[in-house]
């Protein structure tokens, strides 16, 4: 068999059903295959008999499976037959950003949680050691659910003869990822994933917002510290994933959800000052939404591997918030210059400072007034009381909306030793997904049948109301509990017995899971109870949680 018989309806080594060809890069082909023996799509890379990127590919393959990361599409199978090399990888339904970016740049809620994403990933495979090697619109797939996949992890490298990268260059590329979604334009000397270059002043690179109006500041910062040479304003440049990572959580929040989901993140950002509201581009239509339907993920075209489907539905139009109108023409026609405005003097200021101050008496008056008349009205006749119990207010003793102030915070073991890494709990409040608590490390998923369960227990300061509490997660199949005190004895109980669960979420992925209690709940203590861990690379089971959100 060889690579020009491995054609549409062929079974490659007895399992693979080959369906249809996807991309050819260099003489190699990407097609699209169904793995009968498992009954599931997958994607096949076709190197012809004598290639000389085979040793490269089985390489690429090893170094691929040490990406354990979600968002990286895994690499299941590699081997010869009949003197052709293959390598099989995961399927995903989507579409490529480089499709994407056809309709136009996306929204700065959107290109950040997408880079951050991405650089996420890219922080747990640079800590073993290896790189991605080929970054690009064309290897970072949006999911039909609207998740982030990366493809080609050291295999779009090895296809392309183009080494195997470095971390360095892995998110210098990831830079470039992110001026293109943000402009749509592509930060490079020439055309490139169909967009055409970013213009260039004096040999510098313009920032994102001096080619489109309306990207926040801070992710324009953000790029010139990854593309910048050097950074401007004398800013460190960001070199790292791991820096990446922080500085885009700090703009966009540490949620997994989709940006058309992450409402309730970016508010909590724009109330930091970490999003600039002001340049804001606002969209004509809603914001771009998930489509639910099923399409296949990669298209055949010369860059790479093109998802068909669109992740995102493109905003019809959008506008800059401020726009400065151009100065007027004089009757010969030239521009005349502004007359400055006339300024208020100091008695104008006083005269309205006074008339706020009146009218803030008469309001006092009516109302003094008007509770005089409320009183009388409840003596009733002769002045006798009314038999009526009095009124009591339904309205919460606490005040609603917004996010809770944690006093404190304690971890809570109190069938084990006691000790859950005291000194990180504050870890999990203190802004940065960057920094976590874990549990202890235990023989099984259910704590080593040694306890019910571990964690941390919050305090708020005082009785509060709370509506929900979000929990960022590392690891897949956590169960959470959130728990309140059976009764309010004015301190957290230091017994499992003392408190009640009010919200369960069981085998959670990674990412953030949101407890609602099931009924309107105030109290001054707030317990998130793990009761079943993820298992690590090393067999053993523990549980790690980056942020604890909790709102009023």
């Amino acid at each position: 068999m060889s690579n020009q018989t491995v054609s549409p309806g062929a079974l490659l080594a007895g399992r693979y059903r080959i369906a249809e060809l996807l991309a050819e890069i260099d003489g190699a082909r990407v097609w699209r295959a169904v793995d009968e023996v498992l009954s599931r799509a997958v994607v096949v890379d076709v190197l012809p008999v004598g290639d000389p990127r085979t040793n490269l590919l089985f390489d690429a393959a090893r170094r691929a499976a040490a990406a354990n990361d979600p968002r990286f599409l895994r690499v299941l199978d590699c081997d010869m037959h009949d003197g052709v090399t293959y390598c099989v990888r995961e399927w995903a339904g989507g579409r490529t950003l480089e499709r994407m970016l056809d309709s136009g740049p996306l929204t700065g809620q959107q290109a950040g949680w997408l880079a951050r994403e991405v650089s996420e990933a890219l922080e747990n495979l640079h800590r073993t050691g290896y790189a991605h090697g080929a970054i690009s619109p064309a290897t970072v797939v949006i999911t039909d659910a609207g998740a982030i996949k990366v493809i080609g992890v050291a295999t779009e490298a090895a296809l392309r003869s183009s080494g195997a990268g470095s971390p360095e260059e892995d998110v210098h590329s990831l830079g470039q990822l992110l001026y293109a979604s943000l402009t749509g334009r592509w930060p490079g000397p020439a055309p490139a994933w169909g967009m055409q270059p970013a213009p260039v002043e004096h040999g510098r690179l313009l920032s994102p917002r001096q080619v489109r109006a309306g990207v926040p500041r801070s992710l324009d910062d953000i790029c010139d510290r990854l593309l910048g040479d050097p950074p401007r304003h004398h800013a460190p440049p960001i070199t790292s994933a791991a820096g990446l990572s922080a500085a885009l959580s700090g703009v966009v929040g540490s949620s997994h959800e989709p940006p058309n989901q992450m409402d309730e993140t970016v508010q909590v950002a724009r109330q930091n000052g970490s999003v600039d509201d002001a340049t804001q581009v606002v969209p004509q239509a809603p914001p771009p939404a998930i489509d639910p339907t099923p399409q296949p993920a990669y298209e055949a075209e010369q860059n790479g591997y093109q998802p068909s489907q669109a992740a995102y539905n493109p905003a019809t139009d959008t506008r800059p918030i401020r726009r400065q109108p151009p100065p007027p023409a004089n009757g010969n026609g030239r521009r005349r210059h502004e007359e400055p405005k006339a300024k208020g003097g100091w008695g104008g200021r006083i005269l309205i400072l006074l008339a706020i101050l009146a009218l803030l008496s008469v309001i006092a008056m009516a109302q003094f007034l008007l509770k005089g008349a409320m009183n009388n009205d409840q003596g009733g006749d002769g002045g006798t009381k009314s038999s009526a119990p009095p009124q009591t207010s339904t309205t919460p003793s606490a005040t609603t909306g917004g996010k809770a102030t944690i006093a404190g915070a304690k971890d809570f073991d109190p069938d084990g030793n006691g000790n859950e890494h005291p000194d990180d709990v504050a870890n999990t409040y203190d802004g940065k997904a960057t920094t976590t608590w874990t549990t202890m490390s235990y023989s099984r998923a259910n704590l080593g049948g040694e306890k019910p369960g571990v964690g941390i227990y919050y305090d708020l300061g005082s009785p509060t109301n709370v509506s929900k509490v979000q929990v960022a997660l590392k690891g897949d199949g956590t169960s959470v509990q959130l728990m309140v005190p059976k009764n309010d004895g004015g301190a957290a109980p230091t017994a499992t017995d003392g408190w009640k669960p009010v919200a369960t979420q069981e085998n959670q992925p990674e990412g953030t899971v949101t407890l609602t209690p099931s009924a309107p709940t105030e109290t001054q203590y707030v317990l998130v109870w793990l009761t079943k861990l993820p298992k690590e690379d090393g067999g053993k089971y523990r549980g790690t949680i980056s942020e604890v959100t909790i709102q009023k």
